[in-house]
């Protein structure tokens, strides 16, 4: 399993892959972002081209990946400017239809790996086709902006509602790593993460986003050693998805109906709150 923290800081970059995070995200995308995500609490980034060569420069040969706006009429500069900048692998976020990812594949032109971050229901249905395209080495599957665009309650009913099922079945033959969603720290969240490495280790996913709470007071890097114990923190998340591995596809099963079970009461509780 992969953990991936966005972060513009070098300095926080340095102590999360010396702490066990394997990759570093900086993260340019803000079209669009701010109108669907606003009422979220989910990270939005204000990083820039700039972000991307200090990170490089101090993270060495360490994996960098940048996720760029959505397809438009500059990306060809953004392109160009990321990988200039140090990015070895690319992310298109919120891509609808294959020739979206044709046209980016095209500007890339097989000079860094893609990623892509399937986060909208037309991305969802044209898949099979969209991770054929030259370049495309990678999958990353967005819980946030999915939900939201198929109109749900709540980030973790694609994943246990079948939808996930379902791509995971197209992407697996295919032979391209692919990754879920954020996850928090062990004993956190609405849905802890111990259940989520369960649904990793069931569908074959190997990379997850660390999520906000390994971001919450950290400005800097003695903010986030106040915070926590960070390499403590990944340890645990590892240690968990050892112990998912270990366990029988009947045990993974009964899991995913519990936590099936505990997602239905979220989504309930959640409209509950909407309709007051």
């Amino acid at each position: 399993m992969k953990f991936f923290l966005i972060t513009a800081s070098p300095l926080i970059a340095e102590l999360a892959l010396g702490n066990g995070v394997d990759r570093i995200f900086v993260d340019l995308e803000a079209l669009g972002k701010a109108e669907r995500q606003g009422h979220l609490d989910s990270v939005k980034s204000t990083h820039s081209i700039a972000d991307i060569a200090a990170v490089r420069a101090a993270i060495g040969n360490a994996p960098l990946m940048a996720r760029l706006n959505p397809l438009n009429a500059f990306s060809g500069n953004e392109v160009e400017d990321a990988i200039a900048a140090g990015a070895d692998i690319l992310m298109l976020p919120m891509f609808r239809t294959a020739q979206e990812v044709k046209d980016f594949s095209l500007l890339v032109d097989c000079r860094v790996p893609i990623s892509l971050l399937v986060e909208t229901a037309d991305a969802m249905h044209n898949l099979s086709a969209c991770i054929q395209i030259s370049g495309v080495e990678e999958i990353h599957i967005g819980l946030n902006d999915l939900t939201l665009d198929l109109g749900l309650n709540f980030m973790f009913e694609p994943l246990y509602n079948g939808l996930v099922d379902a791509m995971a079945a197209i992407i697996r033959p295919a032979g391209l790593p692919f990754g879920i969603g954020g996850v928090a720290r062990v004993g956190e969240g609405m849905l802890p993460a111990e259940r989520i490495l369960c649904e990793h280790a069931r569908l074959g996913s190997s990379a997850a986003i660390l999520s906000r709470t390994f971001h919450r007071q950290a400005g800097t890097v003695e903010e986030m050693q106040k915070d926590m114990d960070f390499g403590g923190e990944i340890g645990e998340l590892r240690r968990a998805y050892a112990a998912s591995l270990e366990l029988s596809p009947s045990e993974l099963d009964e899991i995913r109906a519990s936590s099936l079970a505990a997602v239905a009461s979220i989504v309930k509780s959640i409209q509950l709150q909407k309709s007051i």
